[in-house]
């Protein structure tokens, strides 16, 4: 087992009895299947010799107790691997969130949502699934084709010697070609899912913004076009993944030919029943290599999704977002960051707050995107200050607006946001997020994106109060706003500085 292997197994940690329990049924399963060929060929020979009928009736039984053990077995086998799978899931996805909220803060805040998103949700599913797709399917296969061999070879030593090669090119050979072929192409494929992700959540997050701008169709377009790189990078890896398709066939051909010709050998020197046997009997020994192919496919992508969740330690190398220095702020200085979406707002303000490596903090950074949680209107507002008062809560909330909604709610403070963000707009929760920022006692406070999904007449009041000394904030306090636009009426006299080509200007007062 390689180091990364080894990393991935230990972010899962599947219980190792469940997964032996899981291998047990399978092989059970296909077991009944195995031992259902061999009866039913024993049965129909026999039936032929025209035998009293009780003496067929145990075989009878049996094949009817194989044909139903293999059913309810290989139920069993399912439930068993998907809860194991399921629970590696969530363990693995626990674990990730520990890390990320234990590491690098860098790790995660320079890194989009939307790649966030891919990485956390389709990654973390991709791995689990090697549970139930690569391991549980390998070792029935390997179980089942040592029964199968030893059963042949009890027969025939030649035809189990041709058996056991055809088994390797199905359960070995043909895997091997599907990973080497899906390898490449799911890497490329990866790349497009994560942009396609990326783009698509640009668009979710910031469509207001965009739409104003003129950019809300290229980043639509954008996300259309990764699609369909996509599909085109899938339908390359299909035509050398076909050839593996088609190789446990001819395996099993291969196989058929030889157990045919040990069994006009032996047709003289053995009764008719076992060279029945000896001819149906490996058709069911490659029921068990017939999911390798897509066992090695579902084990590439594992490799590849364990590399993006064990990167989400690191911090990315290759952040297209523009680094600009921190910013040089003055006590009770307004300072309004204007650009566009993706230009580097969101980075000054981390920097500045000593969020990335290498600065040193300067405020308090909130966050557009901060989370809210599925509890009352008063514990997500006592996140930012928890000895505030229930009076300072509503004065917050007058401030940011939510005076009417707060009169209107059934148990006022005490009411609980179901599921959290869901329960409100996305108006309401900017205003929430900018009623906890009134409520922090920071000095210097760096405000991502305040107003976004306001109406125009509301985002620039909020604006021009924020930006304006004592009108929402005390004089004596540093306060920066990122923002797209500002109002047409500024307070006091502006002044424009240039901070890098990306962003396009700051303004603060004289």
């Amino acid at each position: 087992m390689s180091r990364l292997e080894a990393r991935a197994w230990s972010l899962l940690r599947p219980r190792l009895p469940r997964v032996l329990i899981a291998v047990g049924f399978g092989a059970g399963s296909l077991g009944s299947a195995l031992a259902l060929a061999g009866v039913a060929a024993w049965l129909i020979t026999r039936a032929w010799e025209m035998p009293p009928v009780l003496h067929l009736t145990v075989a009878v039984v049996a094949v009817r107790a194989l044909g139903i053990s293999r059913g309810v077995l290989g139920y069993c086998e399912r439930l068993a691997s998907h809860d194991t799978a399921l629970r590696a899931a969530s363990t693995a996805r626990e674990q990730l969130f520990s890390r990320l909220a234990t590491g690098p803060v860098d790790a995660v805040m320079r890194r989009h949502s939307g790649d966030l998103v891919a990485r956390v949700g389709s990654n973390v599913d991709d791995l689990s699934d090697v549970l139930v797709r690569a391991v549980v399917p390998s070792c029935v296969a390997a179980v089942l084709g040592v029964a199968a061999v030893a059963v042949i070879a009890v027969i025939s030593p030649g035809a189990a010697v041709v058996l056991a090669a055809c088994l390797v090119i199905a359960g070995v050979l043909a895997p091997a070609l599907a990973a080497r072929a899906a390898s490449a192409a799911e890497t490329v494929a990866v790349e497009h899912h994560a942009r396609r992700d990326t783009a698509a959540m640009l668009a979710l997050e910031h469509a207001p913004e965009l739409r104003v701008s003129g950019r809300l169709a290229g980043v639509l377009t954008e996300s259309g076009d990764e699609q369909r790189r996509w599909g085109r990078a899938i339908d390359r890896a299909a035509a050398p993944a076909a050839v593996a398709g088609a190789a446990p066939t001819a395996a099993v051909g291969i196989s058929v030919i030889g157990a045919l010709i040990a069994g006009i050998t032996l047709s003289d020197s053995v009764a008719p029943t076992t060279v029945a046997i000896l001819m149906l009997l490996p058709l069911s020994a490659f029921e068990a290599t017939a999911t390798l192919p897509g066992a090695a496919v579902a084990l590439t992508r594992a490799r590849i999704a364990a590399q993006r969740l064990l990167a989400l330690e690191t911090a990315p190398d290759d952040d297209r977002r523009p680094v600009v220095a921190p910013l040089e702020l003055a006590p009770g200085a307004r300072v309004a960051v204007v650009g566009p979406s993706g230009c580097g707002k969101t980075t000054l303000l981390m920097q500045t707050a000593g969020l990335l490596p290498g600065t040193a903090p300067q405020g308090v950074f909130f966050a557009e995107d901060a989370h809210l949680f599925a509890t009352t209107v008063r514990d997500n507002l006592l996140v930012a200050r928890g000895d505030a008062t229930d009076d300072e809560l509503r004065c917050a909330l007058h401030k940011s607006g939510l005076g009417s909604w707060l009169d209107g709610l059934p148990d006022g403070l005490s009411t609980v946001l179901v599921g959290g963000a869901a329960a409100v707009s996305a108006g309401q929760r900017r205003r929430l997020l900018l009623a906890r920022a009134l409520l922090s006692t920071a000095s210097t406070l760096l405000l991502d994106e305040p107003t976004e999904h306001l109406d125009s007449t509301d985002a620039d009041q909020i604006l021009v109060d924020l930006l304006t000394p004592g009108a929402m904030f005390p004089a004596d306090r540093t306060v920066v706003v990122a923002t797209h636009h500002l109002p047409e009426t500024l307070p006091g006299r502006a002044v424009c500085t240039t901070v890098a080509l990306a962003v396009q200007r700051v303004i603060s007062p004289a």
